[in-house]
């Protein structure tokens, strides 16, 4: 996660209109100055996941949030991205993030491909900050 995240509780119990709901992880962030809240989910992602996490960065930032604090943050972890669902809920406007884990480590020459994509991409972008030609 980083060295600027710090832990703060794992299935933290909230209750609203006498209804219990659980947070699967809820961490503070020293640099964004703002609660954390992962959502893990098995399975690719599900319109009815964003509604949820609204509910509990709203609740958060109305029971939890204190002074100086920025808007908590969510990131849904699920098994498969749907690219037009997130698109279509414009995900990209809010405060909620979705990521996919792997639930199987790929082969050792896709691992590779990946990180050499990875280098080549962070090499451009260095290069057009600074006006260096990339090599």
């Amino acid at each position: 996660m980083g060295s600027d995240f710090a832990f703060l509780a794992r299935q933290k119990r909230i209750t609203i209109d006498n209804r219990d709901y659980y947070i699967d992880l809820l961490f503070y962030h020293r640099r964004l100055k703002c609660l954390v809240v992962i959502d893990l989910k098995m399975g690719e992602f599900e319109a009815s996941y964003k509604g949820q996490m609204e509910l509990y960065l709203r609740y958060l930032e109305k029971y939890e949030k204190v002074d100086g604090e920025n808007t908590p943050i969510g990131l849904i972890l699920c098994t498969g991205k749907n690219e037009e669902h997130i698109e279509l809920m414009q995900l990209d406007h809010s405060n909620i993030r979705v990521a996919d884990y792997l639930t199987a480590l790929p082969s050792q020459k896709v691992l590779q491909e990946k990180l050499h994509r990875a280098v080549e991409i962070a090499k451009r972008k260095i290069a057009g900050k600074t006006g260096i030609p990339k090599n």
